[in-house]
């Protein structure tokens, strides 16, 4: 692997961080501060540029890119505190359906994802369940030439911005959990379709979702008929991407700005023995972080789908931005806790968001849990050794 950015890569570097400085200085706290990780005048403005689909080959209107300038521009984004959230999760679907879609859908969604007409948002995990999705009880009945579904779906991040929900729904309840899921294509307008705000511990608005009696053509299909675990597993290669990386280089940022900054006394914290170690170990990991976050942009520049390599990056990401947030506050002091942008807390309050937040990350796109197995099962070959009922708890 070439650890050397390319020249396209540092050209690319320079277009961004141009674009990122010439947004208006609030934009970052302002969008954190409102719940909803998603900007819709940065998404439009990233869409006149091209950038949504920057990856897409040329022939199909993209500018290209290769997955390490891809992977320059989510890192550049992080860097400033400009969550796109929004269009991460509707690019995996995007790039879900371009693999396993119907030629329909990659004609008429795809094309609304990558122009930034739309937002999609996912319809996994379950109030009783959490992330063994395959535990999903919203039943699809067959009905004619469409589908009913009805049931609930908890943690629907975005879902108040979407189009459509990417949903995973039991057809056939006689076959092992797995094998019984068919994934859809569901819209968020559809009658029967309800949305609720849950509003997080990190500061960030979720959903729950209601399917009372939603009817969908079979055209809403993705993939085969109780083939939804395969669909999904090409969506999860995407999704688990080491996204607390970039949280964790926006936190340490301020966080050193924090450090070199004098106090009322004229001591500066850096000079203390303790804050330099922390420091120093957040940096160690966010280093392999990053690191593992291109072993899985080398994979999927050789048409690799990261399957095991991005639960390994998702769990170690998550849970070093989750040490370097308890640690920041340990050396901060009491003043660590003070929260708020502009008001004068320590790091402009990113200390005490991140703390809150950094819980979180190890939670979505599966438990932290939920990796060890993964990877425990999947990379080492060790035997499932865990019950049904402990799945569940660990997703719970």
């Amino acid at each position: 692997m070439e650890f050397e950015p390319s020249e396209a890569q540092r050209r690319f570097r320079t277009e961004i961080r141009q674009f990122l400085a010439e947004l208006p200085p609030a934009t970052s706290a302002a969008v954190h501060d409102s719940g909803t990780l998603h900007s819709w005048s940065v998404h439009r403005a990233m869409a006149e540029r091209g950038w949504l689909k920057a990856a897409w080959p040329v022939e199909q209107g993209g500018q290209g890119r290769d997955p390490f300038e891809m992977a320059t521009l989510n890192e550049e984004f992080a860097r400033a505190g400009i969550p796109i959230e929004g269009w991460l999760i509707a690019e995996l679907v995007a790039k879900t359906l371009q693999i396993v879609g119907t030629e329909q859908q990659r004609s008429e969604v795809i094309p609304a994802i990558l122009s930034g007409e739309i937002l999609l948002c996912l319809g996994y995990s379950e109030p009783d369940s959490g992330s063994d999705v395959a535990a999903a009880r919203t039943r699809a009945t067959r009905d004619g030439d469409g589908w009913v579904i009805d049931g609930q779906k908890m943690f629907t991040t975005m879902a108040h911005e979407s189009s459509y929900v990417f949903l995973l729904a039991r057809t056939n309840p006689e076959v092992p959990k797995h094998r019984g899921l068919t994934m859809f294509l569901v819209p968020m307008d559809a009658e029967g379709v309800d949305v609720r705000p849950v509003h997080t511990l990190g500061g960030e608005r979720t959903n729950a979702t209601f399917y009372e009696r939603v009817r969908v053509p079979d055209s809403a299909r993705v993939g085969e008929v109780d083939g939804g675990w395969d669909v999904m597993m090409v969506a999860l290669a995407f999704e688990r991407q080491p996204a607390a990386a970039g949280h964790l280089l926006h936190l340490l940022d301020r966080a050193v700005g924090w450090a070199r900054t004098p106090t009322a006394d004229g001591a500066t914290p850096i000079d203390r023995p303790e804050v330099r170690a922390c420091l120093a170990r957040a940096y160690t990991d966010l280093e392999v972080s990053r690191l593992m976050g291109y072993r899985m942009t080398w994979l999927t520049a050789r048409d690799v789908l990261p399957h095991t390599e991005g639960s390994l990056a998702k769990l170690f990401s998550s849970e070093a931005l989750m040490r370097a947030a308890a640690s920041l506050v340990d050396v901060v002091g009491a003043d660590g806790l003070l929260a708020g942008h502009g008001t004068g807390a320590p790091a402009d309050g990113w200390i005490e968001h991140e703390f809150r937040h950094s819980v979180v990350t190890t939670i979505y796109a599966g438990t932290s849990e939920i990796q060890r197995g993964i990877i425990a099962e999947r990379h080492l070959g060790l035997p499932r050794a865990r019950t049904q009922a402990q799945a569940q708890r660990a997703g719970a």
